[in-house]
């Protein structure tokens, strides 16, 4: 069963920020067991996205290798702004 990754890492960051309507996720390389996702938020949801100490954004990179292992595909997950 294949996992759509950039719906699965939307629905976990979106409570997090208080602006959604910037937040962007987009799978950037898909080869045969690595992917590439990015998610873009807007400045002032950067911290809150990344957690202190980054707690919030290893969760999050956690839930997707666990979906992802399941598979047999590496993930790799970066969080930016603009």
């Amino acid at each position: 069963m294949a996992v759509n990754y950039e719906k699965l890492i939307k629905d976990l960051v979106n409570p997090l920020v208080t602006h959604p309507e910037d937040l962007m996720v987009k799978k950037f390389s898909e080869e045969d067991e690595m992917l590439t996702i990015q998610i873009i938020v807007n400045q002032e949801d950067l911290g809150r996205v990344i957690g202190k100490n980054g707690r919030i954004a290893n969760a999050i990179r956690t839930i997707a290798y666990a979906s992802a292992s399941r598979e047999g595909k590496k993930v790799t997950i970066n969080i930016d702004s603009f």
